[in-house]
């Protein structure tokens, strides 16, 4: 015990050789996937390694720079060791599923659920924290630094920054095209820099709180009304809606949409489903998609601090006398459902369809029959689905879906063949499948007491492995499509078209069309006849096609 107490692993003459340890061990030995894209990005141009030889001491001195500013040495092993922990994290994520971090994403694991965690919670984790995480730690307090005087200490560290910026300012001069074209054309780099990425998210996720920390004043949904009695129908039937929302589905592997395996058969064989196949997502990760697409905001104006402190699109359907209801096998509503009611504990009421990990999403429809009998007025019922969310596949729907086979059966995706992984989530797209049919059969059975209509749409894609990329939440400017592009579906009973005027064959001419979240908000609220000014018709997936041309919808550009 008192050789452990007393001994030292290393010594370091100053504090400015130790920095630089501790740099060159950030740089290396977390940073696999930065080295790995970025050689892929400048090895066959000319200088390129020279270049990359330049950026490796660039990056090096100016870690050791901002690390030479923390005054106290042991302020400073305690940030470095919190820097360890981070990258290690960091580090296994980027390795394991090509996770690039933003601050979109930090706001997706801060909202992540205690179920969400423990599904990425393996024997790889638990090594990467200890190997490149607590050992670094272990060996940093153990290491000894020459105790110097305070105008030598001084000296040593402003002649070393003095220094370094002189060699930082001079590598670049010399490879001016290169730092040019890695700063402009290869943006992307950047999420993968380690823990460089991981504290530049942060901070913007914090910055971005500081609104809503403000306790600024909620804005309420604007006036909504209801549309005067549907002359042409004589004692129109209450309108019920089924919102669902899907988790994780790209529409890369919908049969629907062309995809060659089965995935859909079942909704495949009703030909008054309709499929839009060409609709793209507001976000990569649940944490921005939910809020941004129940918002009136849209894409390009979405703020998560502005979103949560106004009305969204079920605050609007709340105001104008329609009866809501969130019912939740996910990670909650991230907002959009926060001010109605809400029903999450599945598992007290049908233990027999959950797992260890979560509950297969039929849960949510158990009681459905009982709750329509009692439905007297207009009623939006809103279902946040599972769905599809990895990594653990296999774990998101009953053993009799285990139709694509052999599966991957471990959240470790890159210890499966591709071919593994496709299957198992192509049979988290055939579980949908099973539970929209059982949804749309149960409409059917109540067409007589309702005008129904059930919509269908995922939050975000996923990617399986393509470019090296696993699961989702890649900043969405540099997201592959197999993260934007998800499926979008409506089906509604024959009382509800009559009702609305809606043709069948203006409807199938729009389903190519380019639509997005954004389209959500205006088609929800014209499919449930409420009106207000947030309101667009030529946004409104269904306005056009109520007695009028096809060509009048708006298209919606990425």
């Amino acid at each position: 015990m008192n050789f452990w107490k007393k001994s030292s692993f290393f010594v370091f003459r100053s504090t400015v050789t130790q920095t630089l340890a501790i740099s060159l061990l950030l740089l290396s030995l977390y940073n696999w996937r930065f080295w790995e894209v970025t050689i892929a990005a400048f090895a066959g141009k000319s200088s390129g390694l020279l270049f990359l030889v330049s950026l490796l001491t660039v990056l090096v001195l100016l870690h050791t720079i901002f690390l030479l500013l923390i005054p106290d040495r042991r302020l400073l092993n305690i940030i470095a060791s919190a820097l360890f922990v981070i990258s290690a994290i960091a580090a296994y994520a980027a390795d394991s599923y090509g996770t690039q971090i933003d601050a979109d994403m930090i706001r997706n694991i801060v909202q992540t659920d205690q179920r969400e965690a423990f599904a990425l919670f393996n024997f790889r984790f638990v090594m990467y924290v200890l190997l490149i995480g607590l050992i670094p730690i272990t060996l940093l307090w153990k290491t000894r630094v020459v105790q110097l005087s305070w105008q030598r200490a001084i000296v040593h560290r402003v002649g070393f920054i003095v220094i370094a910026l002189l060699i930082v300012m001079g590598l670049i001069a010399l490879q001016s095209a290169h730092y040019a074209l890695f700063i402009r054309e290869h943006k992307n780099l950047r999420f993968w820099l380690i823990p460089g990425s991981t504290l530049n998210a942060s901070f913007h996720y914090v910055k971005g709180l500081a609104p809503a920390a403000a306790d600024l004043p909620f804005e309420p949904a604007p006036p909504t009304s209801r549309l005067g009695n549907v002359s042409h129908i004589k004692n129109p039937k209450p309108l019920l809606l089924f919102l669902v929302v899907g988790e994780t589905v790209r529409a890369a592997n919908v049969q629907l949409g062309g995809y060659a395996r089965a995935t859909t058969p079942l909704l495949s064989d009703m030909s008054d489903v309709f499929y839009f196949n060409n609709v793209w997502s507001c976000g990569t990760a649940t944490a921005i998609s939910l809020p941004c697409m129940f918002s009136p905001l849209g894409r390009t104006a979405f703020d998560p601090a502005r979103a949560e402190q106004s009305a969204g699109l079920l605050d609007a359907l709340a105001a104008s006398d329609v009866e809501l209801e969130w019912r939740d096998n996910n990670s909650g509503s991230k907002g959009a459902g926060s001010r109605i009611k809400n029903i999450e504990d599945f598992r007290a009421r049908s233990p027999t369809l959950c797992n260890d990990a979560s509950c297969f999403d039929e849960v949510m429809l158990e009681d459905l029959p009982q709750r329509i009998a009692n439905i007297k007025i207009d009623t939006t019922i809103v279902f946040h689905q599972m769905g599809s969310h990895g990594p653990a596949y296999a774990k998101r729907y009953p053993e009799r879906f285990n139709v694509f086979t052999p599966v991957c059966k471990t959240n470790l995706l890159n210890e499966c063949s591709r071919d593994e992984i496709r299957n198992a989530y192509d049979n988290t797209i055939l579980y949908t499948d099973h539970n929209l049919a059982r949804q749309i059969s149960l409409l059917r059975k109540f067409s007589s007491r309702f005008d129904s209509m059930l919509i269908y749409v995922s939050d975000h894609g996923e990617s399986l492995g393509e470019k090296g990329l696993y699961l989702h939440g890649a900043p969405y400017l540099f997201a592959p499509d197999e993260q934007k592009h998800v499926p979008f579906l409506i089906w509604m009973s024959e009382g509800y078209k009559v009702r609305r005027k809606l043709s069948d064959s203006c409807l199938r001419q729009t389903l190519a069309r380019e639509f997005s979240h954004d389209n959500l908000y205006s088609t929800v609220l014209g499919a449930m006849e409420r009106r207000n000014s947030v309101y667009q018709s030529n946004m409104d997936m269904l306005a056009a096609c109520s007695g009028k041309s096809a060509s009048a919808i708006t298209v919606i550009k990425r």
